[in-house]
């Protein structure tokens, strides 16, 4: 599987183990950003590229890592196409690929260990949408609003 990872100084010596890992059990890491630790670097540039390549790659998925990932996950959910989640639990990284499809997951480096860090990413590749019914039909409404930026009916208004 293709893997698209972008970080700040954070996430940089997570993203570095992440990438060698990611080698080591066979899939092709792309490395966004950054690439060297400065401890004023922005998340940004990174992490939107990142996003921007997932996007753009049906199939692929893609890693962002900051301190606590949540400015992360926000700048990656800006580029149409991503679902990014902020992961922080094995039941999490599972339910994002589970029920919501997610391309994208986001995990806080000053938040987990690294071998916490790199089960989430493990259990978020290996784990498949389920295809569900009213899981498809909430992602379905979700593309609908960024696609046409009309709220979804309430339910009863038809």
């Amino acid at each position: 599987m293709r893997v698209f990872l972008g970080c700040d100084h954070a996430g940089f010596e997570l993203k570095e183990h992440l990438v060698s890992w990611l080698k080591e059990n066979g899939h092709e890491a792309v490395d966004c950003g950054a690439f060297e630790y400065d401890a004023a670097d922005d998340y940004p540039p990174f992490v939107l590229r990142a996003a921007e390549r997932t996007a753009a790659e049906p199939g692929a998925i893609g890693v962002v890592i900051g301190g606590s990932g949540n400015g992360e996950a926000i700048a990656a959910n800006k580029v149409k196409g991503v679902r990014a989640a902020l992961v922080w639990s094995d039941a999490t990284a599972t339910l994002a690929r589970e029920h919501n499809d997610a391309n994208v997951i986001s995990i806080g480096a000053r938040q987990h260990d690294m071998d916490t860090a790199t089960r989430f990413v493990k259990l978020f590749i290996e784990t498949a949408y389920s295809g569900e019914p009213r899981h498809t039909r909430r992602i379905e409404m979700l593309g609908d609003y960024e696609r046409t930026g009309e709220l979804p009916p309430l339910p009863g208004e038809g």
